[in-house]
């Protein structure tokens, strides 16, 4: 795509609106962006203006001002809250990656504190990850026992390999499981992330990598792995097929998994489990809620997380650092567009079905949520002009995050056209609008892990129902959502949405077998704070207080 020289862009913008890409500029700039060059584009929509905005790569970025996001005295002294709490640790080079001790400026102050257990186990897991992590005289002498037949001695150091399925989301969601999964176990994760998961997420650990090695020997084999791979565990154990010893062990516990492949969510089969040193999942799902079924882990969940919706709030903040490439397009769109209004109001909008489903019905869901709880001003459609002295300085901003850009002209043009009834100006702002999921494209990933952070932002949050994009959103960000009603199951007599029980994401497709009864159950019958989910009354969530 061609980019034109400033003055030019400028000059064409005070003419006319201009296409640019895939982003509409409707009226002309309030604020210059500080523009910089790349190789990738990311586009911004925002309210009654349109700016484009280049990010700098992950070696130079520039954040909006100066002050405090500059200050020299980074490297020591760390508060509490820039720590959060303890979860982080110190040590780190902090211009290597600006979000780490700064993303707590920008959400609000979490009122949930990680226990002093969990963070004695994230301090031990760092231990861990550093003494066996990639290219270490432990990894290199465990990783001997790939090719050993004769594998028998309990090995120094075992690991736990993720591979992702599915969208930026899942890849997300799972990737917290299995680090939850790791700490149970004493294992050391290592993440296997292709290209398109490139530019996403600082080292969370200090002087040591998560990546799995380049050059690691079964990375073949990993395109493989599904329903009907003969070496997952589930057909293994189906086709009688396990013997002893065994070094390594694929598990699959993705969307199409068979029944076989649940009996990782049985407590025998984890004792099986726990002897072999390399254990590599394939996984598209957040599978947290299950080991709170599973006694043996019993008590180490409880002493780690007494609060029990906080454990994606915790490890998810303590994990997931956006790059310095996606940090500056974070940034810079907060600053411009987010910073100086009174209220944030995220709307994540997820259509399903867009051949089927009308993108003005969802509109009318939509209105029909925020006017039930009201979360949004309502307009005054019988003047033009506003009418009311009150709450005239009150700024509010609605965040869209969707592939679409129909939501975003659907609320513009209605508080364009308006004035709110309350008086309060409210500006819409959309980051981007992809149409439809480009998987394997990296920078749709990036724009996605942007708004993901953007929505966890904002003070109020509305989202799509079985969209694990917005469990990340609202799990990062420590929020109950407002969430919406699949709309094709909606109609205009119902609730069109409905606040969450926690913030904790959903299990999509559980495990729905008894372990102990060797019969098909209810799982969410077992444990008072494993329910089934708002929005997909077939899965688990963990909660606090259930209610009925």
């Amino acid at each position: 795509m061609e980019v034109k020289p400033l003055k030019k862009l400028l000059e064409s913008i005070s003419m006319r609106p201009v296409a640019f890409g895939s982003c509409l500029i409707a009226f002309p700039l309030m604020i210059i962006l500080s523009i910089t060059y790349q190789d990738q584009m990311f586009s911004v929509i925002g309210g009654f203006a349109g700016v484009t905005i280049f990010g700098g790569n992950s070696q130079n970025v520039t954040e909006f001002g100066d002050g405090p996001e500059y200050d020299s005295s980074w490297h020591a002294n760390f508060s509490d809250d820039q720590l959060l709490g303890g979860l982080l640790a110190s040590g780190f080079n902090t211009k290597s990656c600006l979000s780490r001790y700064r993303s707590f400026r920008y959400r609000k102050s979490s009122p949930h504190k990680p226990s002093p257990y969990l963070l004695l186990k994230l301090r031990n897991y760092e231990n861990l990850h550093k003494h066996c992590g990639p290219y270490t005289e432990a990894y290199n002498r465990t990783l001997e026992t790939l090719n050993s037949s004769n594998f028998s001695s309990p090995a120094e150091c075992k690991y736990m390999i993720w591979i992702g399925e599915a969208g930026l989301g899942n890849r997300i969601l799972t990737t917290v499981s299995a680090f939850l999964y790791s700490l149970l176990t004493n294992r050391t994760l290592l993440v296997q992330h292709g290209p398109d998961m490139a530019d996403l997420f600082c080292e969370p650990f200090l002087n040591t990598s998560w990546l799995l090695p380049a050059d690691f020997p079964l990375k073949n084999e990993f395109e493989k792995v599904g329903r009907e791979y003969p070496n997952t565990y589930g057909n293994m154990v189906k086709n009688h097929a396990i013997g002893s010893p065994i070094s390594v062990l694929y598990l699959f516990l993705a969307s199409g998994c068979n029944d076989f492949d649940k009996l990782f969510y049985c407590e025998e089969d984890q004792a099986f489990l726990q002897k072999i040193p390399w254990l590599i999942m394939k996984s598209d799902e957040y599978f947290t809620p299950s080991f709170f079924l599973m006694p043996g882990f019993e008590h180490e969940l409880n002493q780690m997380f007494p609060d029990k919706e906080t454990i994606f709030h915790h490890l998810g903040r303590y994990l997931l650092h956006p790059s310095n490439k996606a940090w500056g397009l974070i940034i810079r769109f907060y600053k411009s567009y987010l910073a100086n209004t009174d209220e944030r109001i995220g709307m994540q909008i997820r259509v399903f079905n867009p051949k089927d489903t009308p993108f003005q019905e969802v509109t009318e869901q939509i209105l029909a949520c925020t006017k039930q709880e009201n979360l949004i001003p309502d307009v005054d459609k019988e003047h033009l002009v506003d009418v009311t002295t009150k709450n005239q300085t009150s700024t509010k901003a609605i965040l869209i995050a969707s592939l679409y850009s129909e939501f975003y002209e659907n609320f513009k043009n209605m508080y364009w056209t308006f004035p709110t009834i309350t008086g309060e100006t409210v500006e819409v702002v959309q980051p981007s609008h992809e149409t439809y999921q480009h998987f394997g494209d990296s920078m749709h990933n990036v724009k996605a892990w942007v708004e993901m952070n953007l929505l966890s932002m904002t003070d109020v949050l509305v989202t799509s129902s079985w969209s694990t994009f917005g469990y990340v959103a609202q799990g990062l960000g420590g929020l109950k959502p407002w969430i919406l009603t699949r709309p094709e199951f909606w109609m205009n007599t119902d609730p069109a949405c409905r606040r969450v029980m926690s913030m904790e994401p959903c299990l999509h497709i559980p495990p729905s077998f008894d372990c102990k009864t060797k019969v098909n159950a209810d799982m969410g019958n077992v444990v008072p704070y494993v329910q089934h989910c708002e929005d997909v009354t077939s899965g688990l969530k963990l909660v606090n207080n259930f209610t009925g």
